[in-house]
């Protein structure tokens, strides 16, 4: 067979293993609607399994018969897996991500990361802004959140030169707005809010960073600021519809808001109003 990429991957598998006929399931994430990412020789350590999700490509499913010496050996696993038992696969290769250079990088010293070529550096934080999009996608918010300041992390170089300097802050600027949009998924619109003014530190005319400190406030009730960030996102962007709903969703907010501040008032009158 030909080996394909998925060596150096993580991968996400869907898999049951069987004993005898198909007919006696011993292990299966089937019912995972998210299946975790998992990494050969780390994670899937039954040698004939590797051996055949090293032949898959993404999307693809394949059954396997796995003979004792490719398998559990001669001892098996007790109680579930019998001495010398063959056993049956079932298994779909849903995504993988190379992860070997990100690997090899949190390997290094401090100073040996310090002396790699910035092009390197760059490609390892887009790598893990990668596996942060790919967690953020499968709802997994706060791993998505990990690998994103992971990725900033790896930024933290000092930069020889302006050029450099502007590689780097381009590339911290799209971990920031995914940074902002995580903690909002995430229900923190403080931290939502903290990356959001990172980001326009960077680029104070960025829509989609005054969008989501416009989200933001809008989540902690602080209408004024909120209405602020928004009405600045859409001057730039005037026919954005997520910004222009969320204005109006702001002026519902504000208006209910104004009619309970309205009501309290009236009940706090109300028995003074007796006494006239």
């Amino acid at each position: 067979f030909s080996l394909s990429p998925l060596l150096a991957l993580g991968c996400t598998v869907k898999y049951s293993g069987y004993l005898g006929n198909w007919n006696k399931l011993f292990c299966s994430n089937g019912n995972s609607k998210y299946p975790r990412l998992m990494k050969l020789g780390k994670d899937i350590t039954l040698w004939g399994l590797e051996i055949g999700l090293l032949s898959m490509t993404k999307g693809e499913a394949a059954l396997f018969v796995l003979t004792p010496e490719y398998a559990y050996g001669q001892r098996g696993c007790p109680p579930s897996i019998p001495p010398n038992t063959t056993v049956l696969f079932k298994v779909e290769v849903l995504d993988f991500i190379d992860s070997e250079e990100c690997d090899a990088f949190f390997e290094l010293t401090c100073e040996q990361r310090d002396r790699l070529p910035l092009e390197k550096v760059l490609k390892v934080a887009a790598t893990e802004r990668e596996f942060g999009n790919y967690f953020f996608y499968k709802q997994c918010f706060k791993i998505a959140k990990d690998r994103y300041k992971r990725a900033l992390s790896i930024l933290g170089r000092s930069s020889s030169s302006k050029a450099e300097q502007s590689q780097i802050n381009a590339s911290k600027l799209l971990l920031f707005l995914n940074l902002s949009l995580t903690y909002l998924k995430l229900e923190r619109a403080d931290r939502a809010l903290k990356y959001g003014e990172l980001a326009l530190e960077m680029d104070q005319g960025n829509a989609k960073a005054l969008f989501r400190c416009g989200q933001a406030c809008l989540y902690m009730r602080e209408y004024s600021k909120s209405r602020d960030f928004l009405a600045r996102a859409q001057c730039i962007q005037p026919f954005n519809r997520d910004i222009n709903n969320e204005l109006k969703k702001l002026a519902r907010y504000y208006r209910e808001y104004m009619e309970m501040e309205k009501e309290m008032c009236c009940q706090m009158f109300d028995p003074l109003n007796s006494y006239g």
